[in-house]
């Protein structure tokens, strides 16, 4: 499954008035992964030094499945037959490409089809207008939330969406609209977990981070299409004033009054355990994990009261966007600040499973039975953050490693 869009332009970081000696380095170390048109990044001898900083150095098995250029990409699904599909969003930049597509021989074709993937005079309903995050059930099927806005546009009625689909047969199985008062105008509908234990046909948690200072978590009822707004004003859900984020090398602080110089958001990250008993999510603008039972979320004669007494701060877990579990319950989180991908266990300790300088803005993740996928947009390079300059470097790269180790293979016998 590798180079389904062929590396062109592997490791490049942008090259501004305001680069620093820490960016030239991490340039370099991207370059020297250049060598021979490798795209697989092992762990390498440090050459910071015997007193430098080692976690300056690339880790773990990155493989670059593909090379994104025009639209960035988001969110990520691979099935158990390695078929890709990829979501990118309009809200940021409002592009003419497919917005849902599957990647096939070297290119994004528009998935289910055309007629609905890419723009046209459709009402906002029949068409996908921005899918973002993605994830798929326990019986595999895909699932996408459409945020529903365009750069510059107001939400447009029946714009924002839950879709679940067919991977086979192409067909939309449910079409869930979401509307007011769980829809607000500033909404920004990120990403989503399905739970298909809780209910006739199951539940669907979505995360609605806001592109303003209203976040919350939507809880939506598959069969009946019955929807609610819970946690509005809790803490878990909350973006985190004066909290200060570390983006290539520039401290940023994020202050609700303020034109936020960094991507920040409420609620964002979701993902669900194995057997769906629990949910766990966390807010943008924070570090810090939180989770919920699932049988009292899914529950709506559970109170706002009830479901605050039982939210459960799971500690710290640095700066994340997407969250992604596998089967054994470990949930691998994406962070900004380190260009890097962590894996929380079960019992609460963390690995280091990738980190390289070209892990710019990990977003949608998702874990197969043997790698986790990744993308990586440069979401923190847009003109919005930077003084009206789009900073961003095509490609925009899809990336992958092994959950277990490979093996040790050693011709002379000796291990270690």
């Amino acid at each position: 499954m590798k180079n389904l869009v062929t590396p062109k332009k592997v490791g490049q970081v942008e090259d501004t008035s305001k680069a620093t000696a820490w960016l030239s380095r991490r340039a370099f170390i991207a370059a020297s992964a250049m060598i021979a048109g490798v795209d697989v990044v092992q762990a390498q001898t440090p050459i910071t030094g015997e007193n430098g900083d080692q976690g300056y150095e690339p880790a773990g098995n990155l493989e670059i499945i593909a090379d994104f250029y025009g639209p960035g990409p988001s969110g990520i699904v691979v099935t158990k037959t390695n078929r890709i599909f990829v979501g990118f969003p309009r809200h940021a930049i409002n592009h003419r490409g497919a917005t849902l597509g599957e990647l096939v021989n070297g290119q994004v074709i528009p998935w289910p089809n055309a007629d609905i993937s890419l723009p046209s005079n459709k009402a906002a309903a029949d068409r996908l207008v921005s899918i973002h995050g993605m994830t798929m059930d326990a019986q595999g099927m895909i699932w996408a939330i459409d945020d529903g806005k365009l750069a510059g546009h107001p939400i447009a009625s029946g714009a924002a969406k839950i879709l679940c689909f067919d991977p086979q047969n192409k067909t939309i199985l449910h079409r869930i609209l979401l509307h007011r008062p769980v829809l607000l105008p500033d909404s920004h509908m990120n990403d989503l977990s399905v739970d298909l234990t809780h209910g006739p046909q199951g539940t669907v948690y979505v995360t609605d981070s806001s592109f303003g200072h209203q976040p919350a978590l939507i809880v939506v009822d598959i069969a009946s299409g019955k929807q609610r707004r819970v946690l509005a004003k809790h803490y878990s859900t909350q973006a985190e004033p004066h909290f200060m984020a570390v983006v290539e090398g520039r401290p940023l602080v994020y202050s609700p009054d303020q034109k936020p110089r960094f991507v920040v958001g409420g609620i964002d990250g979701i993902t669900i355990s194995p057997d769906s008993s629990r949910l766990f999510y966390s807010p943008l603008t924070s570090r810090r994990l939180y989770s919920l039972p699932t049988s009292l979320l899914s529950d709506s004669k559970i109170t706002e009261e009830q479901l605050a007494a039982a939210v459960i701060d799971e500690g710290e877990k640095g700066v994340a966007d997407g969250l992604a579990t596998d089967s054994s319950g470990r949930i691998y989180t994406t962070n900004f600040e380190h260009d890097a991908i962590f894996r929380r266990n079960t019992d609460g300790s963390f690995d280091l499973m990738v980190h390289d300088p070209r892990i710019l803005s990990p977003d949608g993740i998702f874990c197969t039975d043997t790698h986790v996928y990744c993308t990586l947009g440069q979401w923190n390079r847009l003109a919005g953050f930077n003084g009206g300059k789009d900073m961003r470097r095509p490609p925009y790269h899809l990336i992958r490693f092994p959950i277990n180790p490979l093996p040790p293979y050693n011709a002379d016998g000796k291990l270690g």
